[in-house]
């Protein structure tokens, strides 16, 4: 019998799954739901580790939900149509006609592009809407903003954007525990018939806490939180996130990003985490690290 060391590089891979083992034990069969868009979404890729890494979190027990967005393919395409585009607190002002083009993209191509990149991973994933099963429903949103001429709020008609306003997560659970993973477009029907585009950040969140998900994350284009001398806060509760926001630490994009997390903690998350999704593996990283790879919010 021949004696042969072990690869260094085999052994590293062997210890590094041992030393997953009990992140891997503490969340099975707990519920992950993710926020997927940003440049992560449109680079192949970095879609390509996403579904893996998807795949991987179902393979050990995990269940994860999908969210998506894709405001930069609606705009290429109202573009592409020629369709011009307003925006108030960047939110896109929505008529008929750009609503039915977001719904095109968003629960067709956009969400079969995902679930194909799953599939193709090993996964069993299922597309559907904040419509099917009447998962999401939607109320129409309501915006006011300066009139610079005579110095009052003025109401601002955003047309068919929405809220999500209840959540039936029953439709998920039983997907999930069928072995599916879903992947859902923000896309919702309101108590009017109408149907509306929703802010996928805050469709996720609103889920994720339907649902009672152990985790959500919030794919993002940015590491995390940053302090002022750019170094990523990693543990943020939400008397901490007020103090930042009150001295202009958090402030532009960030705050909308970091209220959804809050909400999400106050409607029964575990925990939320902005990550940046440019990164390859950033949620297996999170997960099955001690140190973490972006900034945790927890109640």
């Amino acid at each position: 019998m021949t004696d042969h060391a072990p690869d260094p590089k085999m052994l590293a891979k062997a210890e590094t799954l041992t030393d997953a083992l009990p992140y891997m034990q503490r969340y099975a069969g707990k519920t992950f739901v993710v926020k997927y868009g940003g440049h992560a979404m449109g680079d192949p890729e970095l879609a390509r580790d996403f579904a893996e890494d998807v795949v991987l979190l179902k393979a050990v027990g995990i269940n994860p939900v999908v969210v998506h967005g894709g405001g930069p393919q609606i705009g290429q395409m109202l573009k592409r149509l020629g369709v011009e585009s307003e925006f108030v607190g960047g939110l896109r002002v929505t008529d008929a006609e750009t609503a039915r083009i977001a719904e095109m993209v968003l629960a067709g191509s956009i969400n079969k592009e995902i679930v194909s990149w799953i599939s193709a991973a090993g996964g069993k994933a299922i597309g559907i809407s904040g419509k099917d099963s009447g998962l999401v429903t939607a109320r129409k949103v309501t915006r006011s903003e300066a009139d610079p001429l005579q110095g009052i709020e003025r109401h601002v008609d955003l047309g068919f954007v929405g809220e999500p306003v209840a959540v039936d997560a029953s439709v998920l659970t039983t997907l999930s525990a069928q072995g599916f993973i879903p992947v859902i477009a923000p896309i919702a029907l309101g108590a009017d018939g109408h149907t509306y585009n929703i802010n996928a950040d805050t469709m996720a969140g609103a889920i994720a806490g339907a649902l009672g998900a152990s985790r959500f994350f919030l794919l993002t284009d940015v590491p995390g939180v940053l302090s002022k001398d750019k170094q990523l806060l990693s543990d943020l509760d939400p008397g901490r996130i007020a103090a930042l926001k009150a001295d202009g630490t958090i402030s532009g994009g960030m705050i909308p990003k970091v209220e959804t997390c809050v909400a999400a903690v106050d409607a029964g998350v575990d925990a939320a985490v902005i990550l940046d999704g440019r990164v390859p593996h950033s949620m297996l990283l999170e997960i099955f690290t001690p140190q973490g790879a972006g900034t945790l919010v927890h109640r």
